[in-house]
């Protein structure tokens, strides 16, 4: 995208490159009080989809296409008979198909989406979660408090639960 990075600079728009969080930035631009316009970028088939039940529970959509990593793949993509979708535009409705379709996350760390997990002492933790439903295009923001002293975790080792 160097050429369009180049050309966004140049009109004076501001820009944000990412290395993670593809997902939470390409449901952003759909939120009503995000200061993220557009996002582009190459991300995988699973964030795709999952950022398509988002936005599409916040009334957007969103313009994607398969794009093999190298040759190698792109070749693996036509004998597994995708050759024809190589070049399709898929929509949100294309990626996440109905009505009865809920997204959910919550976050790990700060995006645009949701802030981070934020650590109280070692006793607590404050997390931040959104709920979307596309039928109702309800969204919930749940910001949890959990008191670490009393979480527990599974371990496969020894299969006994263990206070985190």
């Amino acid at each position: 995208h160097k050429e369009i990075v180049e050309q966004i600079r140049a009109a004076g728009a501001s820009l944000r490159m990412i290395g993670d969080g593809d997902i939470a930035a390409a449901i952003a631009p759909s939120l009503p009080d995000s200061d993220v316009d557009l996002y582009m970028g190459i991300g995988g088939s699973p964030e795709a989809v999952l950022a398509a039940a988002g936005i599409k529970s916040l009334g957007g959509d969103m313009q994607s296409k398969m794009w093999p990593r190298d040759e190698k793949e792109r070749k693996r993509l036509i004998a597994d008979g995708y050759e024809k979708d190589l070049d399709r535009v898929y929509s949100a409705d294309d990626l996440a198909h109905g009505q009865n379709i809920i997204f959910c996350a919550t976050g790990i760390s700060d995006s645009a989406l949701l802030p981070g997990v934020r650590a109280r002492g070692g006793v607590t933790a404050i997390t931040h979660s959104i709920l979307m439903r596309v039928k109702s295009k309800t969204v919930r923001f749940i910001r949890a408090r959990h008191n670490l002293q009393t979480k527990t975790i599974r371990l496969r080792s020894d299969n006994r639960e263990h206070i985190i």
